[in-house]
């Protein structure tokens, strides 16, 4: 047997271990819900409670996000695209942080540009880019969030925006190289834009690829994360 071959394949171990913690966290989550209904209203509302919404949230978009571009670096991550509704499909991802929103005092709202607007997306793999950004947006914003869609030049255009300090001008001024190196002050990786860059990447038609884009401004006056699909 070659060296080569009694090796372990290290990316493989730590797929399989994010994804074993992935399992944890959502037996641990699905067991926190449970004994919710136990607490006082005085508890359920805490500042505390809140925080260990948050970082659930969070630590389920950082394993997510490993998992998939563990499957992209191995071609196993498939595009399902379909048409979908934008409305709803916003609607859905602000109502996965409803506690943690509430708990937070953030008011957080949908503002889809035409009535009945479509987007043709692979659901699962948009909804964790969303849910990542909006996750994201909480720990930043003062008191709101807005997620918007509209469709520019035949481009579907959705934005998550925060009326937090803005993104820094480091991350603006790097936006061609996602992966910065952990910031110590933030404890950011860049991975969460890399990975939803590559996932807009997936997303082609008639040669034209999808792509992100951060600035600062927007509706809000903070962040403002958009992901243009053709």
């Amino acid at each position: 047997m070659t060296e080569e071959r009694e090796g372990l394949d290290f990316a493989t171990v730590i797929a399989s271990t994010v994804h074993d913690m992935k399992n944890s966290l959502a037996l641990l989550v699905q067991t926190h819900n449970q004994w919710l209904p136990q607490l006082p209203p005085a508890l359920l509302h805490s500042r505390e409670h809140g925080t260990i919404e948050y970082e659930f949230a969070r630590l389920n978009g950082m394993l997510v996000q490993l998992l998939g571009l563990y499957k992209l670096d191995k071609n196993q991550l498939p595009l399902q695209p379909a048409y979908h509704e934008l409305e709803d499909f916003i609607e859905a991802q602000l109502a996965r942080h409803h506690e943690v929103l509430q708990s937070r005092h953030i008011a957080a709202r949908c503002e889809v540009e035409a009535f009945g607007l479509l987007g043709f997306f692979d659901q699962e793999l948009l909804g964790s880019v969303v849910a990542n950004i909006i996750t994201n947006s909480i720990r930043y914003a003062h008191q709101d969030i807005l997620v918007r869609a509209w469709e520019e030049q035949g481009v579907l255009v959705l934005a998550i925006c925060d009326d937090g300090a803005g993104y820094p001008p480091a991350m603006l001024a790097g936006q061609s190289d996602y992966v910065l190196g952990i910031n110590q002050s933030t404890g950011s990786t860049g991975l969460g834009l890399y990975f939803s860059g590559r996932i807009a990447a997936l997303h082609e038609r008639n040669g034209v690829r999808g792509h992100i884009e951060i600035r600062n401004g927007g509706p809000l006056g903070g962040g403002e994360f958009r992901i243009y699909l053709p």
